[in-house]
């Protein structure tokens, strides 16, 4: 029998550095990082694996989808860290989506989108 244990992705990142700090300014907490790699994750189930790579095209054709207990809580705590200020990144507020989800973007600083939302 074919089991699974884990799914990540690997998220691009023009600037290694900057991007780091983003992510850890959102909540996400490195588990370790290397020269061209960086392990992120938050809770035991939500991980990824940030690049040192980064092409435009993609980057700007990247979606992350984080399904959250509460989202208002997490959009301020995207308010309270001043990540659109800190790091020149568009957001787009919390709203009721058709699909049954309340949920808010926020683009990271190499331009992937994160949909961040909750199921209501």
């Amino acid at each position: 029998m074919l089991q699974s244990v884990e799914l990540k992705t690997f998220v691009p990142a023009r600037d290694f550095a900057l991007s780091q700090a983003f992510y850890q300014a959102l909540g996400f907490k490195p588990g370790w990082v290397g020269e061209d790699l960086a392990y992120f994750s938050h809770g035991d189930h939500c991980a990824f694996l940030l690049q040192n790579f980064y092409v435009k095209e993609q980057a700007d054709n990247f979606v992350m989808h984080l399904l959250v207990e509460h989202v208002d809580a997490w959009w301020q705590k995207v308010l309270d860290e001043q990540l659109s200020e800190r790091f020149e990144v568009r957001l787009v507020p919390p709203q009721d989506q058709p699909w049954g989800m309340r949920d808010f973007v926020i683009f990271d600083p190499s331009g992937v989108l994160w949909r961040i939302g909750q199921n209501i």
